[in-house]
């Protein structure tokens, strides 16, 4: 028998907040993640790459590096939205992510812990959406940046009342 005091439209982690509610300078943390040779293998299968930079040891060290070095685009998707709040406080306004920049300035290896971060610097106001600008960013465990960059999402202003 189906309870009346539950409804899926309200189970949620967050209130939906619209465009006018952010400020700049919000910040959203994800959860941080030890990079594992486990990682790195579901990331070499899922995108194809198979540069010897991410999965052997031997050349990763004639090469000058201590260990096997972390896909970009790995790095850069653990900075994706999804992995923490950011994506349950906007809930219902968001519309879609419309573009996103990495820029890499550490290597990153098995075995690192990488701490993500989004921050709202940007607000960017339209007549019925406003895009919303985060800097991206990923520290290691020697509190060291190893990546910035930009997301941008388009999201729906509050509607009339």
């Amino acid at each position: 028998m189906p309870d009346p005091a539950f409804s899926p439209e309200t189970h949620r982690f967050a209130e939906s907040r619209w465009f006018e509610d952010l400020k700049v300078g919000e910040r959203f943390f994800i959860p941080s993640r030890t990079m594992t040779e486990a990682l790195f293998a579901a990331f070499q299968l899922a995108s194809a790459d198979n540069h010897p930079i991410h999965y052997d040891r031997e050349y990763c060290h004639r090469h000058g590096h201590r260990d096997l070095l972390a896909h970009g685009l790995l790095v850069t998707a653990q900075a994706a939205a999804g992995a923490g709040w950011f994506p349950h406080v906007i809930g219902d306004s968001l519309i879609a992510f419309l573009e996103q920049s990495s820029r890499f300035l550490k290597p990153v290896y098995v075995g690192d812990t990488v701490y993500p971060e989004l921050v709202i610097t940007r607000l960017e106001p339209g007549r019925t959406t406003g895009v919303v600008v985060l800097r991206a960013t990923v520290h290691n465990q020697a509190r060291e940046l190893v990546m910035e960059g930009e997301h941008k999402y388009l999201l729906r202003r509050k509607p009339a009342a």
